[in-house]
């Protein structure tokens, strides 16, 4: 009889954690939303680390479920921000252009380097940013107007953004938007909305390239992004309220603390896969 329950009894053991997974992985997509919303990044600040420190999931494969779970999040944030006329279609466009590229060499450097240099890498990537905001606290004044040298930026940071997506997984908002402010002088809320419209088709190229290389957890992916979305309009609704220097200021604060709390981990810590390793994609 007990060779018949142990396994009745590891089996229900097995239902009820991959039950807890889910249910954190929900908890984690409200959260990656609603910041998505606020700031108009794609999420992948919260995402990546939180699969990693919380449900054990392995770095690069972290990387590359963050941004599938990024898409739906950004589709709904681009919704919310167009609808307030806070969308730069033209300079998304040229951004989008090199974002694009960036996402393929990304994707293909994240299957190649180690899980340590990668969660190093996210570290100071969070820090160089949080930096780069407080240097863009003042007021930005007007709007530049596009010309042929600030296109030619706009594709370049494209192309540094999407490999940084790429390689991350995030979605790349956390450059776009400074950049946006410091080389346009684009308003905060604009740069945001801008920033997600071109997280978009930059997730979706990585995330095919992910595919391909077996380097994405569908089911994680899915629920992260789906209870994402039910936040990310609520994060837009706010973000239109806040005063851009608040806006800039809660955002640096956050990423130090995301780089502390990842630190913290990577302490206590190693790369394991959790105790029962990616949910089945």
């Amino acid at each position: 009889m007990s060779d018949r329950t142990e396994p009745a009894g590891a089996a229900k053991s097995d239902k009820a954690l991959a039950s807890r997974r889910i249910v954190v992985a929900a908890i984690i997509g409200l959260l990656a939303g609603f910041l998505a919303g606020m700031f108009g990044v794609g999420g992948g600040i919260l995402i990546v680390p939180a699969l990693v420190l919380v449900l054990g999931v392995k770095q690069r494969l972290a990387h590359g479920t963050s941004l599938a779970a990024i898409i739906p999040i950004a589709v709904v944030g681009v919704v919310g921000y167009a609808a307030a006329g806070s969308v730069d279609w033209v300079a998304a466009v040229i951004l989008a252009a090199g974002s694009a590229l960036g996402a393929i060499a990304g994707t293909h450097g994240l299957q190649r380097l180690p899980q340590r240099a990668l969660r190093l890498a996210f570290s100071v990537f969070l820090i160089a940013n949080a930096i780069s905001l407080f240097l863009t606290l003042g007021s930005s004044g007007p709007q530049k107007g596009l010309s042929v040298a600030t296109g030619l930026g706009l594709l370049l940071i494209g192309l540094v953004a999407g490999t940084i997506a790429g390689l991350l997984g995030v979605g790349g908002g956390v450059v776009v938007v400074p950049a946006l402010i410091l080389l346009i002088s684009m308003g905060v809320a604009k740069a945001k909305g801008t920033s997600l419209a071109v997280i978009v088709p930059t997730a979706v190229v990585g995330t095919l390239r992910n595919l391909r290389a077996g380097n994405v957890d569908l089911v994680l992916a899915a629920v992260v992004g789906i209870t994402g979305m039910a936040s990310t309009y609520v994060g837009t609704k706010l973000a239109m309220e806040m005063s851009p220097r608040l806006s800039k200021t809660l955002f640096a604060c956050l990423l130090i603390a995301i780089v502390a709390i990842s630190f913290v981990g990577a302490r206590s810590s190693k790369d394991v896969v959790s105790e029962v390793g990616p949910t089945a994609s």
